[in-house]
């Protein structure tokens, strides 16, 4: 009971008693009615006075409550901020309106070993493996290296039931500005890796992607989507040779039918390639540097192809195995001797991912055959050459790449890769001097001599890769892995005067990766 309702109570049984004694007075003598007046004046202002603090504790009473109020509210709010910063159940990441964010990435310690100096970070330019002519071949390398390390952000939201949108930035240190150095500060810049958003609809089956991530080129694991992508466990960043891959701004579109056990996609994508040629015309313009003070770098250059690339792709999960098949067309241009010069290039290429024992064994196999196709290898060969005049001459290769990657237990995953790519040559002699690629006319004589002149280009780039991943810690921190890797590469060159020379190089690579996320 409340203290106002015992006030209430005390003064209602006053007044009862009040009444009931007064008449018991009332035959008394004058004096007696007289007290008896006396006492009910007294119990009369006992009564006003209990009226007066029943109504100050009402009024307390009030106040309480809408305090109690007040409070309520600022929970409620409180409760309601905490509820935009948790996920809904069931998902990863921080919850800020309808959109979640999920962060990701990684923090590498690296390091690595050549037997042949490369001046180069944990990423191996397979096509610069040196000659003997070049003092490279006689000095070992050795290197350690954070630059790897990646930062990621995820941002996806439901639009409605069956809409779906999302948008994702990857950046790591494998950038070098011109200011960037390894003396003291090792100031090496943040580099784009994939800045790209995306809208899918469930009851259509139509994705689209716009900004810059993997070719459609890559293998995809399963379906067609971004993030889906089947790229090489390897720790060296140019991955191996025979895989075919650029990170490049790119419009896309895919549809999927059957259930998503087909699916079909286009890709309008940038543009950009690679030349190669013995006593190439002056006059010849094919690389053009920024001199113009835009946001290109001034010190590379840049090629002007009319159009971009475009890439159309196939890709079918009857059940067993993912399968893809896509074609490739490309567009070259020069200007030399006073006029423009085209060229075309294209190909096509395949891919399948096979669980030979699943969760325990899977086997990845990918190509591509075609013309000025090179730029698409790891090892970077030549897509196109010239003639005396400077007209552009495509060139024909191809590339390839088997792996193999086991599961032993969920811990570790041991993975070994194997593949080639090729360029085949194309070659003019005019009044007995050499044009091209891989003309006869080449001097290599001194390919095999210290500070020796060797103009021997590349017809085939080989290499086999071996390593493990070991995932040692997984706590609320995170994960931490540790994994090494051992390469062999082979370089060899179109026979010329002197001879076909050839170069090889060993590595070894170990990375230590935090996953936080």
């Amino acid at each position: 009971m409340s203290i106002k309702s015992l006030l209430l109570t005390g003064a209602i049984a006053a007044v009862t008693v009040s009444t009931a004694v007064a008449p018991a007075f009332a035959a008394s003598s004058d004096s007696t009615k007289a007290e008896v007046e006396a006492m009910r004046k007294v119990m009369q202002a006992q009564i006003d006075e209990l009226k007066k603090e029943v109504q100050q504790l009402s009024g307390q009473q009030q106040a309480t409550q809408a305090q109690t109020q007040v409070t309520e509210q600022k929970v409620d709010t409180a409760v309601a901020a905490v509820q935009k910063v948790t996920p809904p159940k069931g998902k990863k990441g921080v919850q800020i309106g309808s959109v979640t964010l999920m962060p990701g990435g990684f923090i590498a310690a690296e390091g690595l070993y050549r037997s042949k100096n490369m001046t180069s970070d944990i990423d191996t330019n397979f096509n610069n493996t040196p000659y003997n002519n070049s003092s490279n071949a006689f000095v070992d390398e050795n290197r350690f290296s954070a630059r790897q390390s990646r930062l990621s952000l995820l941002a996806t939201s439901d639009i409605d039931e069956a809409t779906h949108a999302a948008a994702y930035y990857e950046m790591d240190f494998l950038g070098a500005a011109n200011t960037a150095n390894s003396r003291q500060s090792n100031s090496y810049n943040p580099r784009i890796r994939h800045v790209y958003g995306t809208v899918d609809w469930d009851d259509t089956g139509w994705h689209l992607l716009a900004g810059q991530t993997w070719s459609m080129v890559v293998p995809f694991g399963s379906g067609m989507n971004a993030r889906s992508e089947v790229v090489p466990l390897t720790i060296d960043a140019q991955y191996v040779v025979g895989f075919n891959w650029t990170r490049n701004p790119q419009f896309r579109v895919t549809k999927d039918f059957m259930d998503k056990k087909l699916w079909l996609g286009l890709s309008v994508e940038n543009a950009q390639e690679t030349a190669s040629a013995l006593n190439a015309p002056t006059a010849t313009n094919f690389l053009f540097t920024n001199t113009n003070g835009g946001l290109f770098d001034s010190t590379t250059t840049y090629t002007i192809d009319p159009s971009p690339d475009v890439i159309a792709k196939v890709a079918f999960e009857p059940g067993w195995g993912h399968y893809e098949a896509y074609g490739m067309l490309s567009e070259f241009r020069d200007r030399a001797a006073g006029s423009n010069n085209g060229g075309t290039g294209g190909g096509i290429g395949g891919s399948a991912q096979l669980p030979v024992i699943p969760k325990l064994l899977d086997v990845t196999l990918s190509g591509l055959d075609g013309t000025g196709v090179g730029r698409y290898g790891t090892s970077q060969l030549a897509d196109q050459t010239y003639d005396n005049l400077g007209k552009l001459h495509p060139l024909s290769g191809y590339s390839f790449m088997v792996g193999v990657i086991g599961h032993p237990t969920p811990a570790w995953d041991i993975y070994g890769y194997g593949g080639q790519e090729h360029v085949d040559s194309w070659y003019s002699v005019v009044a007995g001097k050499g044009y091209g690629y891989g003309s006869p006319l080449t001097n290599n004589a001194g390919c095999t001599i210290e500070g020796g002149t060797c103009q021997a280009v590349t017809k085939d780039i080989t290499e086999g890769t071996l390593g493990f991943w070991w995932k040692f810690a997984n706590t609320g921190f995170g994960s931490v892995r540790w994994g090494a890797q051992a390469e062999y590469i082979t370089k060899q060159a179109y026979a010329g005067i002197g001879g076909a020379p050839k170069a090889d190089n060993e590595i070894v690579m170990t990375s230590l990766r935090w996953y936080p996320f």
